[in-house]
């Protein structure tokens, strides 16, 4: 009974040990990047290899892979390929997802993802330059003859008004708006069927978003109500201990902001989707007034 109870120890000694190792290894994977981050400069790598990669994942009107040619297009894109050409580089897509883009920057995968949102979880994994990209506003696709020139037009009992379940418009408009109708759905493409039916009055989504599903839809009219709720967005990067990468960045895209490029970007793939940039909200928000 000794002899079994000492080989019993051992196994269960075995099994601890492959345990903890297996947890040493798990935490080791975590901080990996970061060690790795020490001993390389992003900016120098760049350069160095002569290419800027961007990570792109698919969605309008960030990213938007064309299958016909294979080419991609959108702003996130468009920005990617001012920044490659600033550095004389050449610009080189890299596919992800935006569940995978914090994992895939510390790996070192791709140089910088661009209109991703500096949130505080995310800054605690990768950098973010302190210039904002370009600047979004909550508004609604409304349905014609529904007067919305300030959410206070929208706050009646009789207007129903469609979100999707859990996001920042939907938290937004709980607040804002105590007397409309708010209809909850489960994502975008939803929520555009009822508008569509009939169900809802208005959709509430970030403009850039509300373009596009008004291109699908065809009806209502894109608006800003007053007070504008804007928000800005960035460009996610390693996080490097030199921060000339970083910082580089935030000045090239806030140049990219100031020369009007951005807004130029985000029309032109407008024009590629068939849709008229007069009838979109600008990402200059200077320009919102006159919109």
């Amino acid at each position: 009974m000794d002899e079994v109870k000492i080989q019993r120890r051992r196994a269960l000694g075995a099994i601890m040990l492959t345990g903890a190792g297996a947890g040493a290894s798990l935490v080791a994977v975590t901080p990996a990047p970061a060690a790795a981050q020490q001993s390389a400069d992003t900016l120098q790598q760049v350069r160095n290899r002569g290419e800027l990669r961007i990570g792109t994942p698919p969605g309008e009107p960030w990213f938007f892979k064309d299958q016909r040619s294979g080419e991609w297009k959108g702003i996130g894109w468009g920005a990617g390929v001012a920044l490659a050409e600033e550095l004389g580089v050449k610009p080189v897509a890299v596919e992800t997802t935006w569940g995978t883009a914090v994992a895939g920057l510390q790996a070192g995968q791709f140089d910088v993802l661009f209109a991703m949102d500096a949130t505080p979880q995310r800054a605690l994994a990768v950098d973010f330059p302190v210039q904002p990209m370009f600047y979004y506003a909550l508004g609604v696709l409304a349905r014609d003859g529904l007067a919305a020139k300030s959410w206070s037009d929208l706050d009646k009992p009789d207007v129903r008004i469609g979100v999707v379940l859990g996001t920042s418009p939907d938290r937004e408009l709980t607040v804002r708006l105590t007397n409309a109708k708010l209809e909850r759905f489960p994502n975008i493409d939803e929520v555009g069927a009822a508008f569509v039916s009939g169900r809802v009055d208005a959709v509430s989504l970030f403009h850039p978003a509300l373009v596009m599903l008004r291109s699908r839809v065809k009806r209502g009219t894109v608006l800003l109500p007053d007070p504008v709720r804007a928000a800005s967005t960035s460009a996610g990067v390693r996080r490097d201990v030199d921060k000339s990468w970083r910082d580089w960045v935030g000045i090239a895209i806030q140049s990219l902001y100031e020369s009007g490029r951005i807004q130029k970007i985000y029309e032109e793939f407008l024009a590629f989707r068939g849709i008229d940039p007069k009838e979109a909200p600008a990402l200059v928000r200077e320009q919102w007034s006159r919109t």
